[in-house]
């Protein structure tokens, strides 16, 4: 069952063979099927994987008939699906019967060894930062009995003790059993507020690659400034642990977020570059070979034995065989045994989306890039922007599918970001790979040689930022990764004519030289004469009051930088003359450095009431690092800060007794503003709560509103006194989508729409704009980019 590719990449590279030119495909089904069946167990069960095995069974069974000789390649890829389907059934079984399945709420005692790096979760929460962490589970102490019970588990523990910890370090916890956070074959997930016992030290291998990687990032600080510092360890060795949240995000909405994870492309880079110094240097094949074995063994090492860099690592060899010899025939073979070999061992990875796309990439890698880069040079193109092109091109069609299916967006111009960076990859990964070795024998050394990489660091963000500005199209998963893989399907059929490949050439070229100079232009967003953003920030607040020639004033900065620091951009907002923090819970203040960054800030202000002393040190650290500084609002002042009138209604609740009680009493702490503007009188309640909107109540406080920023999200927090005593035009709920809290409570939502209010959500419409004049309008801009439309229009003040 050997076939060939077709027009798109029936061709090898210059040295291949007539031979080569074939792809064996023989392996693939066989691949594929273990590949589907694992999933079915996973997501469904090991009901539905043995129905699977059945099924294959019958399949190889009506193969096997007389006279069909030819089938042997089906009958083989049916069995080894049916083995696969009992191996994973047994799997989900095991996990379905485990002693901790079904016992959610419940306390346990547990001890694990961790698997993976802690990762820092988003800020999306309400108090200190946590991180996820994958770990193996050893044994489960019950009823003074300790009992084994292995299986996977996650772990959601507080960031200040688990953040450095190592994989393989084995530990002691105590935690709440919770529902696994997805089907992964993980037997529960444990939230752990306790502190951490650790036990023994983590393998010696493991402790080298932390002391690199520290002294790789030490370099680096000292190398290149900023965000590049942050992102020259994540590049080479996938280190994301110090790159800012909104540098992420526009990895992520640029398409470039595979930069930063470690996949084959690593591999095939350095072990290319390293096999390329040995042929200049004239040594025999063997001893090539040594030597780029070496280099895996290190890099390996360096970016840590988990399982996601075991498998680039593999995956990075099969496509280097590929570039290398030349011999497609061979890689993809080897290719679908290494895709077998790894989900045997290794059933979980079968939904893991690195999986996915490392396996994509690479089989992009073998089957289209070597043919569209020969069809671009006899085009006339050169060869190196050709080859570079034909990788690009293959890495976006091919994975386009799942990333969409993970993201829900995809970025039309995210192909063009990647060719626009291709260049500056490879010299990024390779002198970065060698600053890091340099480093951990002497940190000057690879101070010096990392200091090279800033130029090309610089170009990667600026590319990031400028490309994740273009709006993306929203899709909605897993639709949208349905809908995009046939896109991408029947795409590459219509290329295979010239004409359809002109047209899509002129309609790309077409769509980047408007969809660029709009995005720069900006006539969209936001609508003239706004007085009020509230920024879709997620689960969390964030507003914009214009303030005339002073510039804005920006009251709470949302969970991340990201989304707080891309609404800016998009208002064109770079000098603002007071930030005001209603009050130091995450979902509030984590985005505070996306407001800071590279915008004139005049101050930063809180209120003097206690607060929690970690969220006031990190608003302290993120303040003193931007030069800016950080002021009390005192309840009770007015003041005027350009075309707008603020003043400082609460809060008026006493200060909690215990500063150990201030993180739990923040909400009612939160500064509620009024605000006189353009399009009326505003009311920002922060997140006050019942207590505190008595006490205002109590107070004959002017709450009176046109706008009224709904406290806490939505949330059934709030009064109906309270909402009685505003009386908002506008209701303004921030809010994001399909948040775990259940924001906003429908009974809220009902109740405002009752009092004749304009009731609009960020997690519906985006970023919300109410809008001076005349006659004052709400304006939302919808998710995905499009035109800011009128939602509404109300007379504001009547």
């Amino acid at each position: 069952m050997t076939g060939s590719t077709g027009s798109t990449g029936s061709a090898g590279s210059a040295g291949s063979t007539g031979v080569d030119r074939q792809l064996d495909l023989r392996l693939c089904p066989a691949a594929g099927l273990a590949w589907a069946v694992t999933v079915i167990g996973i997501q469904w069960g090991w009901r539905a994987a043995g129905g699977a095995a059945l099924v294959l069974l019958v399949v190889a069974a009506a193969a096997l008939r007389p006279g069909r000789a030819r089938c042997v390649p089906v009958v083989a890829a049916a069995l080894l699906g049916a083995g696969f389907a009992v191996a994973i059934g047994c799997h989900a079984y095991a996990v379905q019967h485990h002693p901790l399945a079904g016992r959610a709420g419940e306390v346990v005692r547990v001890s694990i060894v961790l698997t993976d790096d802690p990762r820092l979760l988003p800020g999306a929460g309400f108090g200190s930062p946590r991180v996820l962490v994958r770990a193996r589970l050893v044994s489960v102490a019950q009823g003074g009995e300790v009992m084994r019970a292995p299986g996977a588990v996650t772990v959601l523990a507080p960031a200040r003790e688990w953040v450095e910890l190592l994989p393989g370090q084995q530990a002691e916890v105590r935690g709440t059993l919770l529902q696994p956070r997805r089907p992964d074959l993980t037997v529960a997930t444990i939230g752990v507020d306790d502190p951490v016992q650790l036990v023994g030290e983590p393998p010696w291998w493991q402790r080298a690659a932390g002391s690199v990687r520290a002294d790789f990032a030490a370099a680096a600080q000292q190398a290149v400034p900023g965000d590049r510092a942050a992102l020259l360890p994540g590049l080479v060795i996938g280190d994301t642990s110090r790159i800012p949240a909104e540098v992420r995000a526009a990895f992520v909405a640029a398409g470039l977020s595979h930069l930063t994870a470690v996949s084959g492309a690593n591999v095939s880079i350095l072990v290319g570059a390293v096999l390329l110094l040995v042929r200049l240097a004239t040594l025999g094949p063997r001893a090539g070979a040594a030597i780029a074995a070496l280099a895996l063994i290190a890099f390996v090492v360096l970016a840590r034995p988990s399982p996601s860099v075991l498998r680039a690592a593999l995956m990075g060899a099969v496509g280097l065989l590929a570039l290398v010899t030349g011999r497609r025939r061979q890689a993809l073979p080897a290719l679908a045994t290494a895709v077998i070999a790894l989900l045997a061992i290794q059933p979980a990875l079968a939904v893991d989306a690195g999986f996915a796309l490392s396996v994509l990439a690479t089989a992009g890698l073998i089957v289209l890039a070597p043919g569209w880069a020969r069809r671009l040079v006899e085009a006339g193109w050169p060869r190196g922007l050709a080859e570079a092109t034909g990788i690009a091109g293959a890495a976006f069609v091919v994975t386009t599918p799942v990333v969409v299916g993970l993201a829900g967006t995809v970025n039309p111009l995210s192909i063009l970001a990647n060719l626009l960076v291709a260049p500056v990859v490879a010299p990024v990964t390779v002198i970065g790979a060698a600053a890091a070795a340099l480093s951990a024998v002497w940190l000057p050394a690879g101070v010096f040689l990392a200091r090279f990489t800033g130029p090309m660091l610089w170009w990667l963000l600026e590319v990031a930022d400028r490309v994740a500005a273009v709006p993306a199209s929203a899709l909605t998963p897993p639709g949208g990764a349905v809908a995009a893989g046939v896109v991408v399907l029947v795409g590459l059929y219509l290329c295979r004519w010239r004409s359809v490949r002109r047209s899509l050439t002129a309609g790309l070229i077409g769509a980047a030289s408007v969809l660029l100079p709009v995005q720069c232009g900006n006539p969209y967003w936001p609508p003239p004469g706004w007085a009020l953003i509230a920024c879709d920030v997620g689960q969390g607040d964030g507003v914009v009051l214009a303030a005339g020639d002073a510039g804005a004033v920006v009251v709470d900065a949302g969970p991340e930088p990201g989304p707080i620091r891309a609404c800016l951009d998009r208002l064109g907002v770079h000098r603002i003359a007071l930030v005001i923090l209603t009050h130091l819970h995450a979902d509030h203040i984590g985005g505070l450095a996306g407001v800071l960054r590279g915008r004139s800030v005049g101050a930063v202000a809180v209120s003097p009431a206690p607060a929690p002393a970690s969220a006031l040190r990190s608003v302290r650290a993120t303040v003193t690092g931007q030069q800016v500084r950080l002021v009390e609002l005192p309840v009770g002042r007015t003041f005027t800060v350009g075309s707008i009138r603020l003043q400082v209604l609460g809060p008026l609740l006493p200060a909690p007794r215990d500063s150990a009680d201030a993180d739990a009493a923040a909400n009612d702490r939160s500064v509620v503003l009024g605000v006189g503007t353009t399009a009326g009188r505003i009311l920002l309640a922060g997140d006050a709560e019942q207590a505190a909107q008595q006490a205002l109540l109590r107070s004959a406080a002017p709450l009176r509103a046109d706008v009224l920023k709904v406290p806490h999200h939505g949330s059934r927090t709030s009064s109906s006194e309270f909402f009685a005593a505003v009386r908002p035009r506008v209701a303004l709920i921030s809010v994001g989508a399909d948040n775990q809290f259940g924001h906003p409570d429908s009974t809220v939502v009902e109740e405002l729409t009752r009092l004749g209010a304009v009731v609009r959500r960020t997690d519906r419409g985006g970023d919300i704009a109410v809008v001076g004049g005349d006659v004052p309008t709400v304006v939302t801009r919808r998710a995905g980019g499009d035109s800011a439309l009128p939602a509404a229009t109300r007379r504001i003040g009547e």
